[in-house]
């Protein structure tokens, strides 16, 4: 999807759309889904890829029954995908978490092969010819310490974000797939070894929820260090400026910017009193971080949504 002005989501938003009529992804709200199926139904039955162009510019649109509003052009290509090697290696790569470069020609010349291409593989393409090209980082990768009940809805919540979410716990009778049915990954590991145990890169979120004092302690001493995307501690204030006044009077050197790297207590001020509130305030606080905004109401904003 390649979009002019505003829109709903921003370019490179992708919807599949499954034999048995299954969604996966989006391109929109739901306002343009129904007519892009349409269309894509046509491209299955035939195999040959086409882009499609909304128009919602116009201040009275109504184009489509429900007066969409965005003021803006959207470009969806509509292309069949029977095993494409471009889907492969973006697989593989998500596995190793490298980011990918995808090139997709959403319009050229008449007999343009329109389709995604990886980047260094592009055709040769004729002149006029119009490519979008899109870097697509792996899934964000949250690495959740602790595994009561609390971690349980924020298991689901970043499960619907599509991230890619790990539970570490010392207890066999906690850590368990049965009560992380969506995790990614459950690792019964005790707070010492936790981290050696995991790859814990320069984008990867972590958040300590252990509940236990002498399980904090060691977590944040590997992972203060860590250059982490985001690192937060469940508890009060007070009890977070206890562990790192232990830390650093046991000879631990903390420097201003781990301190500064740290919320604590973790989470946006929402108000949060029971597991699935507070499961929200983490999270809000998380995309807010990997998005480089400072979480206030969109009402406040001074600059476009989408920078």
């Amino acid at each position: 999807m390649k979009v002019e002005g505003s829109s709903y989501r921003r370019p490179g938003a992708r919807l599949l759309l499954l034999a048995d009529g299954r969604r996966i992804g989006s391109i929109s709200g739901g306002c343009l889904e129904d007519d892009v199926i349409t269309h894509a139904r046509e491209v299955l039955a035939n195999g040959t890829a086409k882009t499609i162009t909304y128009d919602t510019t116009t201040e009275n649109d109504l184009v489509w029954g429900v007066g969409l509003g965005c003021h803006g052009v959207v470009h969806v290509l509509i292309e069949k995908l029977p095993s494409p090697v471009w889907a492969d290696a973006l697989r593989e790569n998500f596995r190793r978490r490298m980011a990918t470069e995808l090139a997709i020609v959403w319009r050229g010349p008449e007999g343009t092969p329109l389709g995604t291409h990886l980047a260094n593989a592009l055709p040769s393409l004729p002149a006029a010819t119009e490519v979008f090209r899109q870097i697509v980082s792996p899934p964000v990768a949250l690495v959740i310490f602790g595994a009561g009940d609390d971690a349980q809805p924020l298991v689901r919540f970043a499960k619907e974000l599509g991230w890619q979410v790990t539970i570490v716990d010392p207890r066999p009778a906690f850590a368990t797939p049965e009560r992380f049915p969506s995790a990614d990954t459950v690792i019964v590991a005790r707070p010492e070894e936790a981290p050696a145990r995991l790859a814990l890169g320069a984008d990867t979120l972590a958040v300590i929820m252990t509940h236990h004092y002498h399980h904090d302690l060691p977590l944040l001493r590997a992972l203060l260090s860590r250059p982490l995307a985001y690192l937060g501690l469940l508890g009060p204030k007070k009890r977070a400026e206890k562990i790192l006044s232990d830390l650093v009077a046991d000879g631990f050197a903390l420097t201003p910017e781990m301190r500064a790297r740290l919320h604590a207590p973790v989470g946006l001020d929402l108000g949060a009193d029971n597991p699935g509130e507070v499961a929200l305030a983490i999270l809000a606080e998380m995309q807010s971080v990997l998005a480089g905004r400072d979480a206030r109401p969109l009402r406040d904003r001074l600059k476009p949504i989408h920078g």
